[in-house]
């Protein structure tokens, strides 16, 4: 199996560059899917308290017969269940449908800014980190503002910040904030919805390369260093997503990809608005 990198968080801990996403999978066919994808190699699962899919992952973890301590596993707070308390209550629910005693990373999915809870939320994050149950602790769809407010009222930077990220969505001035404060970053919806697919400018790349659009994307988001979690339920599109690791992308291939990046790119909702 080829052995693919990882990332080094800023507390230490290291996560696959490439992981399994899970949204939008069926609780039914998450056993077989996540099964297929750490046959396949992946190691890193991603899933979230509102997938409604935990229970599934969990299934597909126990099947695959991969030792626990070589699994990255990742899940994420509901918008509903802000504020300490209900974060505590959140997470303790999570690890039961997981069937887990400690998942490697805890989000909050959302900072829906409306509710005003997230720097509370993000305190009672920091005490699960400090219980041990949570190897990392980190925030998914904070734009600039949410991220420096968190600084500035705790103190406490996030390991990582999962935000959709694609070649026609790069978010350039928040991955700027990133590298600057340590926050790794990690790419939702790494292929578009299936946009970057049908791009003849990666179309032609990859056919140099004798690969898939699909693959050289992912392959653009791993030279970026970046971690991505694409999604698939196909045995064969799983395999093809993780066979990225024995090419390269030239510089010239990676600034013609960088030339794609559109401020009308954003196919997901506003964090600003998202509640």
């Amino acid at each position: 199996m080829v052995q693919q990198t990882h990332v080094r968080l800023n507390d230490g801990t290291l996560i696959p560059q490439l992981g399994f996403g899970t949204w939008q999978v069926e609780n039914r066919d998450a056993p077989k899917a996540v099964e297929e994808a750490i046959k396949a190699g992946y190691r890193s699962i991603d899933t979230a308290a509102i997938y409604g899919n935990e229970e599934g992952v969990s299934a597909g973890i126990r099947a695959a017969g991969i030792p626990r301590e070589q699994l990255f596993i990742t899940t994420k707070l509901w918008n509903d269940q802000h504020g300490a308390r209900n974060a505590l209550k959140g997470f303790d629910e999570s690890l039961k449908r997981l069937r887990l005693e400690i998942v490697d990373l805890y989000l909050i999915h959302w900072p829906t800014p409306r509710a005003n809870l997230y720097v509370e939320t993000w305190r009672a994050f920091a005490e699960i980190k400090s219980s041990g149950r949570a190897k990392s602790v980190g925030v998914s769809n904070f734009q600039i503002a949410h991220l420096e407010r968190l600084l500035g009222e705790t103190g406490i930077v996030p390991s990582i910040n999962q935000v959709e990220l694609h070649p026609r969505f790069q978010q350039k001035a928040l991955r700027e904030f990133h590298a600057k404060h340590g926050i790794a970053t990690e790419s939702w919806s790494p292929l578009g919805r299936g946009r970057a697919m049908k791009d003849p400018l990666i179309a032609g790349i990859a056919a140099r390369h004798g690969k898939t659009p699909a693959q050289v994307t992912l392959r653009w988001h791993i030279q970026n260093g970046f971690v991505a979690i694409p999604k698939s339920v196909t045995p064969s599109r799983i395999v093809e997503n993780f066979d990225v690791f024995e090419f390269e992308l030239s510089r010239d291939e990676m600034a013609q990809i960088a030339t794609l990046d559109n401020n009308r790119g954003r196919i997901g909702p506003d964090p600003d608005l998202f509640t």
